[in-house]
């Protein structure tokens, strides 16, 4: 497994981004305007962000469902007039368990499985990519570039992660942008004005295109209600997870513009059956080569090791990291290079945070153990931020190999830095048996049979947490919506 420390990763993706959110030579400025060509210098800044990118986001997946992905978003994209070229345009569809879009200059498209999944037609597919080239045709990175050259490029996971007892300090804002993950989105926040103009981008590409322009509203009505089941499962109303919606204003919010905008006679197709026969089979949730999560335990099947949250606290996975989130707490597992040396290693994570934070961290003598016959070091270290409230920061490395070592790193207000331990203790590794248990999901389509029910179909969701609330989020369905013989839905099964 190869988990890079949090500040390697959050430089090296911060500094290609750079090269890459100030779009050259557009000037769009809503429906109406003008769009110039796809720059060369476009392309090649595009290019050279590609890669990092993909990489950050789980990696490009192939295989029919890719190309069917791709050549929606080709469809759409040239209806922008950034080029009348399809081939001038790579789309991606990211092997990313989250819900997640965007567009970066140079004709670079990227979607994820994930908010794909989400989808129950093609002209939703094409809204989500619509949208996002919206977002390059009108120069919206362009007019927040004193943002990224600042390199304040927050990731949707910092903003569930910050904690109360953060607040704005210095250190709470490392361990913010530290968690920035390989499934999270790594472009600018946008402003509600900024988002409005994208909506009636993509809906006037939907329009030109020969789809129906509702599916905006209904993409992002599957949205709204994906974040608020979230929140639910985590039991954490108030927080956002990480997701397409969550660097956009509130989806919710946008559900009636859109349709407004979009005309309640509006006409287009969505080619329905084709976008469920085309998805069918797509992997969902975590993929098992960057480890599963089942409520608070994470399990990774390649690397054959396992762990388990502490109890009021819950995971997100992320491509390279964990993260672990609770109340009076914030913590990542991770990886950072290891030269045989436990001691040393502890003592490097801890230095490389303080040099970013700008604050001295002293963590005293480093303890050596054994965590369930894995050789293990950690320390921990009280610091005091700017506005003179302590909390108390811990690494707790583990040997995994003779090269390779992994590290949990975490932040708790002063004095409570324990309610880690049974985390701690918990890292072990797993037998082949149950390598092989820990099962990836996929998304299957059915045709519904006579007598089945939301209830019916919901219970054979691959889930024991919600399933039927599961289901119907999944088919855009509500409490009250009945199933006919023939219908075509989408279930979640191992």
């Amino acid at each position: 497994m190869t988990r890079l420390s949090t500040v390697q990763r959050l430089f090296a993706v911060s500094t290609a981004l750079a090269l890459v959110l100030v779009p050259v030579g557009v000037t769009a400025q809503g429906t109406g305007g003008t769009v110039q060509a796809i720059s060369q210098k476009d392309k090649a800044e595009g290019a050279k962000a590609h890669p990092q990118l993909v990489a950050e986001f789980g990696g490009g997946m192939t295989g029919p469902q890719a190309l069917y992905v791709q050549s929606i978003g080709k469809k759409i994209a040239v209806q922008s007039g950034l080029s009348n070229a399809q081939g001038d345009f790579t789309v991606t569809l990211l092997n990313s368990s989250v819900d997640n879009a965007f567009a970066i200059p140079g004709g670079y498209i990227y979607t994820t499985r994930q908010l794909v999944s989400l989808m129950n037609n093609e002209a939703e597919l094409a809204g989500v990519l619509g949208h996002e080239v919206g977002h390059v045709a009108a120069q919206h990175s362009r007019k927040r570039q004193s943002t990224a050259t600042k390199n304040q490029v927050i990731g949707v996971l910092g903003a569930v992660l910050s904690g109360v007892f953060l607040g704005n300090s210095q250190l709470g804002q490392i361990f913010q942008q530290g968690f920035l993950q390989g499934s999270q989105l790594l472009t600018l926040k946008f402003s509600r004005k900024q988002e409005d103009e994208a909506d009636r981008l993509g809906i006037e590409y939907l329009r030109r295109a020969g789809y129906d322009p509702r599916a905006m509203s209904t993409v992002l009505a599957s949205l709204a209600n994906q974040n608020a089941l979230s929140a639910r499962l985590l039991g954490a109303s108030s927080e956002r997870v990480p997701e397409w919606a969550s660097t956009h204003p509130d989806p919710a919010k946008r559900v009636a513009g859109t349709a407004t905008i979009a005309g309640t006679t509006a006409k287009g197709v969505t080619n329905r059956d084709t976008f469920l026969t085309r998805i069918n089979g797509l992997l969902y949730g975590d993929d098992p080569k960057q480890g599963i999560v089942e409520g608070r335990k994470f399990t990774h099947p390649v690397d054959k090791f396992a762990f388990e949250a502490p109890q009021g606290y819950f995971l997100l996975n992320g491509t390279r990291a964990v993260a672990i989130s609770g109340q009076t707490g914030k913590g990542q597992l991770t990886g950072a290079p290891f030269t045989g040396d436990l001691d040393a290693y502890v003592r490097s994570v801890f230095a490389q945070l303080a040099q970013d934070n700008k604050v001295t961290i002293n963590p005293g003598s480093v303890q050596k153990t054994t965590v369930n016959g894995i050789p293990a070091a950690y320390a921990v270290a009280r610091v005091t931020q700017g506005n003179n409230a302590a909390v108390d920061v811990t690494v707790f490395a583990y040997q995994m190999g003779t090269t390779s070592a992994l590290h949990f790193m975490t932040i708790a207000q002063a004095g409570q830095a324990a309610v880690f331990e049974p985390m701690y203790a918990s890292m072990r590794r797993i037998s082949v048996a149950e390598a092989a248990a820990a099962k990836p999901r996929k998304l299957v389509v059915l045709a519904a049979k006579k007598g089945d029910t939301i209830q019916s179909l919901g219970a054979r969701m691959a889930y024991a947490d919600a399933p039927l609330d599961r289901f119907m989020v999944l088919n855009g369905l509500t409490a009250t919506s009945r199933i006919v013989a023939g219908q075509r839905i989408k279930l979640i099964t191992y």
